[in-house]
């Protein structure tokens, strides 16, 4: 868990639900009628397709999401809401990030790609997009180092989470 100078937390939240519709929006207004905003997002279907998981990165104290989560959970179409923030869990994060670069820049480019694990997923000759993944202090520090190039474009997934070992994510 990473704290900011006015002890915020940022939160990894992670919500199983009943693969419905109108669930996400009724999650979403929780978080709005406490005043967090949801910093990123990611819905994918579970191994039983009748539930989704959500992962859910928000910022702010620890006393507000502890009521957003007991009201998240009350939900009807909720069956369970966890913070995994300070708990034993892989966090990771993708992004595509393309850039224009002169043939010259390339081998430079794929030096930092190669340091911090990307790949690249197109090449033109004018053009590359690398792909980053990890938790997102990595992602951050490779974005950064490649923001010397001219970043074209760059899409983030969020964060997705599940719980290490026999633990329920």
């Amino acid at each position: 868990m990473s704290e900011t100078s006015t002890n915020m937390a940022i939160h990894t939240i992670s919500v199983y639900v009943a693969n419905k519709p109108g669930v996400l929006a009724r999650i979403a207004q929780i978080f709005a009628r406490r005043g967090f905003n949801i910093d990123s997002l990611v819905v994918s279907p579970s191994s039983d397709g009748r539930y989704s998981r959500m992962t859910i990165a928000s910022q702010g104290s620890a006393e507000g999401l502890e009521q957003i989560i007991l009201q998240v959970s009350k939900l009807v179409d909720v069956m369970h809401c966890m913070d995994h923030s300070t708990g034993d869990a892989i966090v990771r994060e993708m992004a595509l990030a393309k850039l224009r670069v002169t043939f010259e820049q390339r081998t430079e480019v794929l030096q930092i790609c190669e340091h911090f694990g990307c790949k690249t997923v197109d090449l033109t000759p004018t053009a590359m997009t690398v792909m980053v993944t990890g938790p997102s202090e990595k992602l951050d520090a490779c974005l950064a180092m490649l923001r010397q190039f001219e970043l074209v474009e760059l899409v983030r997934t969020g964060k997705v989470v599940m719980a290490r070992g026999d633990e329920v994510t």
